[in-house]
């Protein structure tokens, strides 16, 4: 049973999770690993957040992906124990470099796509002002390829 105090850091996490685009199991997981004084394995978190196995599984193979936890060995244990990665740098380097830096990149490829489709369409009369919503496109993608290093710079150090 968790506390009143597990329960409400989780709903934090749980709402920042949401605000990400990420699965609830996801902020689940993440809280109850922040509030716990000690490593959890796989069945503490999926028992006491009473959530399925791959919920869980899927949360903590995420929140691995992003650095925001990371695995450490209990002594005569066989099972895997996960705890709480604190570092904000270090959960938003992650985090940009799973989530943001691939949309980014594919950014780029569907843009030339869309010049590709451009030209090959019969001109029209709408044709100038779709060149200018392209141009548009390219214009935010180059601005976003010129910001994320340097956001990125600034959260690592």
């Amino acid at each position: 049973m968790l506390s009143a105090l597990e329960r409400e850091v989780i709903e934090l996490f749980v709402r920042m999770a949401d605000v990400l685009s990420l699965p609830r199991s996801v902020g689940e997981i993440y809280g109850l690993l922040f509030i716990s004084p000690e490593p959890l394995c796989l069945d503490d978190c999926r028992l006491k957040l009473n959530i399925s196995k791959g919920s869980t599984s899927q949360g903590l193979r995420i929140l691995r992906s992003f650095g925001a936890i990371r695995t450490v060995y209990i002594p005569g244990d066989r099972k895997d124990y996960f705890v709480a990665e604190t570092q904000l740098r270090k959960m938003a380097s992650g985090f940009a470099n799973e989530q943001i830096q691939p949309h980014v990149r594919n950014g780029k490829e569907r843009l030339i796509q869309i010049k590709k489709l451009l030209n090959e369409q019969s001109p029209d009369e709408g044709r100038e002002i779709l060149q200018e919503r392209i141009q548009t496109l390219e214009n935010w993608q180059k601005r976003t390829n010129q910001m994320l290093p340097l956001v990125l710079k600034l959260i690592q150090n």
